[in-house]
């Protein structure tokens, strides 16, 4: 993946992307956005999402879009393309050229991702706390 730098704004990232990965990203944001209370931030050189700590991320690459979530190896019985990897309980859906995920579907995920939130507090402080008592 090519190093880039990070957009200021929500609105920049968008506005640096073209056709397909462009639309699509607008799609997701709007998706999430109307899901629930979050803080939308640029984090890492994309978009990433906070609710009670980090909740979900949607990145552009290249060939690809990715839409991840903090703890989206619990929402998978939610959606099947959700695939586990990196830390905490992370699991992202690889979005290519030509691939979908409905309004109603994104909105859905996004909801569960907010109340496990929620219920379970901050991802990244629990994974913290979790490595000092072992």
């Amino acid at each position: 993946m090519k190093k880039t730098v990070a957009a200021e704004s929500p609105d920049a990232y968008v506005h640096a992307l073209a056709g397909w990965r462009r639309t699509l990203v607008e799609s997701l944001r709007k998706a999430v956005l109307s899901a629930g209370s979050l803080d939308e931030r640029i984090k890492w050189g994309h978009l990433v999402y906070f609710s009670n700590g980090p909740t979900l991320l949607i990145r552009a690459e290249e060939e690809r879009v990715l839409f991840g979530f903090w703890r989206g190896k619990r929402l998978r019985d939610l959606e099947e393309r959700l695939r586990p990897g990196g830390k905490y309980e992370m699991a992202t859906i690889v979005l290519r050229e030509g691939d979908t995920i409905s309004a109603a579907r994104a909105r859905r995920l996004v909801k569960a991702a907010i109340a496990l939130n929620q219920t379970l507090g901050d991802p990244t402080s629990l994974a913290k706390v979790g490595n000092q008592t072992r």
